[in-house]
């Protein structure tokens, strides 16, 4: 306050005498003071009013600057009112209240910034900054441009160089930072500058250019750090001190996912929105993405109560202001489903409970995962048409292609179900989405893989050339909920999933992320285990796609649905109240899926389809 108020005086007194060419006449001394009487009340007035000394000089910055701006502008403007109101500003010369703003501007931010840079010296000349760790900075873009300005605050951290493939930024400075080079010189610049970390800041680096930058820390020798989306800082979702270690995500991710966010709060926004599955991998992420757009309450349902606990507990601290109801029950008790259904009237429902985990399915379990994956879609569907609701979403999986596995077959006969029942129940439209592996969810290999890891090997594989579709959990979920939006009733949704991953490559990356060469974790080849494929595949043979508005969704085009008989015998199947056998179950599966080729199982004798009901399966409906 003291410095502002030297500053006002100084401002006025310069201008006043300028405009008299330094020769002010004695008569006017009285004005010049009468002018200070006015002028810095009015100006102080406004600076207390706005909170202009809650800011710390050490740290002033564009931000000080447009707030001394505007303070300085309500200043001039209250007390050049007075001045008029008071004496029509007599003998005060109009350039003196043209120039007074403008030189303390100056000299108010001046004096901050000076203080700034005195104190920054200071610190480098006692040491303070050269403790951090040093580490280079990869990018000289806005994202390398925030990046810098916040580790300059942060003690831990040192930059001690730029580097960046432009030739046009070459030798030239970010905040003080030379740009001393391109990334390939990324390994001369570590040894000179004794850097053991690199710091990717690249806006909206994607899955490429996130590769790169690992593969030439790697060689240098050195540790690449990840910073969040430039998006999420301006959104202030996460700050910039939220830096992490680079993950198999980072290195397998695509670009991030366009919504359209005026279609899905008209889809979901103060509506009852149900999520079956909630405590899964799936099912978790979908209730935080729906929870964005503001509906009017989730209801979480799940079979399992301590994942039900987990989800309902993060929800709470997430979204304090969003209404949730926990549901424990079973996706094949009707009772438990009809209560749901008519105590809290859910608009929209998600489908996500299922038995997903192939091999553990494949044997022992196989009339379980029938149970639970088709069954329970069809109890679900029988619970809807009794009420007025507005859509449901089938989760699906590349699985149902093709299926080789128990698994696959019972989602493969889940969506046929609900394509003929959309067509009976027009009321409700009936959206199927499929897509491939989740990285990270619960029964991935990458987690599985972690651990191997952690313990010092074997990483085990099935075979040296699987492959699988993978994308992030995140990224499943709001193309999902995408596709919800933009499905017509019966359609099935395929998610764009990218190019298929090796899964040794997968394994590599993963042994490398961790800090170890690939030789010192050995890999073991065990061979496929009951239903599984080498390739997963995301259509069905005779199956092709039309494309959608969305770059990363297209509709597949099925071939004939079977006809009512099929869902009578489906129907009296899946309602059997013994334990099937796994052969009787790959040969129910195999009368009703006929796209289902059964993974050969020693001792089982799977019955083909007899003539008269493939004939029915095959008929239009």
């Amino acid at each position: 306050m003291a410095f502002d108020l030297a500053s006002l005086v100084a401002a006025w007194a310069f201008c006043f005498s300028l405009a008299w060419g330094f020769q002010v006449p004695g008569s006017l001394l009285p004005t010049l003071l009468a002018g200070l009487a006015v002028v810095v009340p009015s100006y102080f007035a406004i600076f207390i009013a706005l909170g202009l000394y809650r800011g710390i000089w050490r740290y002033a910055s564009l931000h000080d600057l447009r707030q001394i701006g505007i303070t300085v502008l309500l200043g001039t403007l209250l007390s050049t009112m007075i001045l008029f109101f008071w004496s029509r500003a007599d003998l005060i010369p109009r350039t003196t209240l043209i120039m007074h703003p403008l030189v303390v501007l100056f000299l108010m931010f001046g004096g901050r910034i000076t203080y700034r840079w005195w104190k920054e010296q200071r610190m480098h000349a006692k040491g303070e900054l050269d403790e951090g760790k040093p580490v280079l900075i990869l990018g000289a873009d806005e994202a390398s441009f925030r990046l810098i300005l916040q580790l300059q605050r942060i003690p831990s951290w040192r930059v001690v160089g730029v580097l960046d493939d432009a030739p046009k930024n070459q030798g030239r400075r970010v905040l003080g930072h030379r740009i001393i080079g391109r990334w390939s010189d990324l390994v001369a610049v570590a040894a000179s500058t004794g850097a053991h970390h690199a710091l990717l800041a690249v806006s909206h680096a994607d899955q490429r250019t996130r590769r790169r930058a690992f593969e030439l820390c790697e060689s240098a020798g050195i540790k690449l750090l990840i910073i969040p989306d430039l998006g999420d800082v301006i959104a202030e979702r996460v700050s910039y001190t939220a830096i992490r270690d680079v993950q198999v995500d980072d290195l397998l991710g695509r670009e991030s996912v366009s919504l359209d966010t005026g279609g899905l709060r008209q889809l979901l926004t103060l509506k009852t929105v149900l999520v079956t599955g909630a405590g899964g991998s799936i099912g978790s992420e979908l209730c935080r993405q729906i929870a964005r757009f503001r509906p009017k309450e989730i209801i979480l349902f799940e079979l399992s109560e301590f994942a039900l606990y987990e989800i309902s507990e993060i929800m709470a601290i997430d979204f304090p202001d969003i209404r949730i109801r926990t549901i424990v029950g079973d996706i094949k008790d009707s009772r438990r489903l009809f209560d749901v259904f008519a105590n809290h009237a859910p608009q929209v429902v998600f489908h996500a409970a299922a038995y997903k985990h192939v091999p553990l399915m494949e044997t022992t379990n196989a009339w379980q995962a029938v149970q639970n994956n088709a069954l329970g879609t069809v109890r679900l569907t029988e619970a809807i048409s009794r009420f007025p609701v507005e859509k449901l979403v089938f989760i699906s999986t590349d699985k149902a292609v093709n299926p080789t596995s128990v698994m696959g077959a019972t989602k493969r006969l889940a969506e046929i179900h609900l394509q003929l029942w959309a067509l009976s129940h027009p009321g409700t439209e009936t959206v199927i989405v499929r897509f491939g592996n989740v990285l990270g969810s619960t029964g991935s290999v990458v987690p599985k893989f972690r651990r191997q890891i952690a313990m010092g090997g074997p990483i085990t594989i099935t075979h040296p050339d699987i492959k699988r579709y993978f994308m992030s959990v995140s990224e499943a979920t709001q193309l999902v909920i995408q596709a919800a939006l933009m499905g017509n009733s019966g359609d099935i949704m395929v998610l764009d999933m990218g190019d298929p991953v090796r899964i040794v490559d997968l394994a590599k990356d993963m042994i490398r992320l961790s800090g170890l060469p690939e030789s010192a974790i050995p890999i073991q080849f065990t061979g496929l285990r009951p239903g599984e494929k080498l390739f997963e595949e995301l259509l069905a043979n005779g199956e092709a796609t039309r494309p959608t508005l969305h770059p990363k969704l297209r509709v597949a085009r099925c071939g004939a649905l079977p006809s009512h008989q099929w869902a009578v015998d489906v129907h009296a199947w899946l309602s059997d109240n013994s334990n099937l056998l796994d052969a009787d179950v790959r040969s129910g599966l195999a009368r009703f899926v006929p796209e289902y080729m059964p993974f050969k199982v020693p001792g089982d004798n799977v019955v083909p389809l007899r003539p008269g009901n493939a004939a029915s399966l095959r008929a239009s409906a």
